[in-house]
Formats: structure tokens, sequence, C-alpha cells
């Protein structure tokens, strides 16, 4: 049975249809188990976080009319998801592929605490999204599977039908070149 189109299933949110949630988990539930999972490393906190994603979408629309539905649900499971990871970690020491990518990212996120810094994040946003525009689409998909997704690098280079090595030196050489490219535009990493 084929899924139901986005723009049919925004419709029905739009409309506060009682088929809406169902339409978007049947098309939706793995995509977003996914992100949970690579972020929380639990089974049932994953199934919590989806199962709370698709109740805060029904939420978010109305108002909200997403251009793409996908993007706007993973971004809403990664950060429930990270938010449920923080409380988690209040609790005891998280794991997952989460705490891996940070540690890589660490190097290029500086220790400031203030209001510039609230202007700077923006700013280095705007920054990260031009230097991803200038990449391959191999290198691209790589940083935003590993940093956006938080998958392991082995399921990268699955997915890209490659090497654990071919993923991990690419990344390394990319997160350099990113840093490179931030210290150039007056960013202290």
């Amino acid at each position: 049975m084929p899924f139901m189109e986005d723009t049919e299933i925004i419709r029905k949110f739009m409309e506060r249809s009682d088929t809406a949630v169902s339409e978007l988990q049947l098309k939706y539930k793995n995509y977003c188990g996914k992100i949970a999972m690579n972020i929380l490393n639990s089974h049932e906190e994953s199934e919590e976080c989806v199962n709370d994603a698709m109740m805060r979408i029904w939420e978010l629309i109305p108002p909200h009319e997403p251009k793409s539905l996908r993007a706007f649900l993973g971004k809403v499971t990664r950060n429930l998801a990270l938010n449920r990871l923080k409380k988690l970690t209040a609790e005891k020491r998280g794991s997952g592929e989460i705490t891996s990518v940070y540690e890589e990212l660490s190097e290029l996120i500086s220790g400031k605490a203030d209001i510039e810094q609230q202007y700077e994040r923006s700013e280095i946003i705007r920054e990260i999204n031009a230097f991803l525009g200038s990449l391959s689409e191999q290198n691209r998909n790589i940083f935003v599977l590993r940093y956006w997704y938080c998958e392991s690098v082995k399921s990268i280079a699955e997915t890209l039908g490659t090497n654990e090595n071919n993923v991990s030196v690419t990344l390394s050489r990319v997160r350099k070149k990113l840093k490179t490219h931030l210290r150039k535009r007056g960013y202290e990493i």
C-alpha cells in the first residue's frame, strides 16, 4: 500500500483530521525511530521519543505549515531525543552515537557563554550551511549523516557503499576544512 503524499498529510493536520497522526506514523515512524535510536541508544526511549514527536507535530501543525514534512519531523524528533538524552544523562552517563559526535565536534565549539555567543550562533549556522554547500555531494552526505542524524561511521559506510576508514578520513578532513573556513571568517575555534 503506497504512503499518503506529504501535502495530503499536512492538509489533514491543518483540518485537524483524526487520521493525520496515524498517516504520519505509518509513513515516518521508522525514519524517526532511526534518528531517536542514534541519539538515545535505547529502543524503549526511542519509541517514547517517536510517540512524543508525533504528538508534538499535532501541536505544531497548525499554526506551522512546513515546506518539508520529513525535515520538519526529523528536526522535532532530533530535538526531543536530545532533550531526553540530556535528562537521562543528568541521572546517569549516557551512551550512543551522540557522545562521539560531540567529541568530534568539540574542537569547533568555543567555550564562550554570553550574549555575543547567541549572535554568533546564528552567524556560524549561516557559515556552516555555506560551507556544506561547497562540498561534494558525497562529503556533504557523510557530514550530515554523522553530525545531523548521528549515524555511526559503520552505518554511514554501509549506506554509502564505502568502507569505515574512508568515512573516518573524510569526516576528519571535512572537520579540518570547516575549522579553517570558520577561522578565515573570524570565528574563534
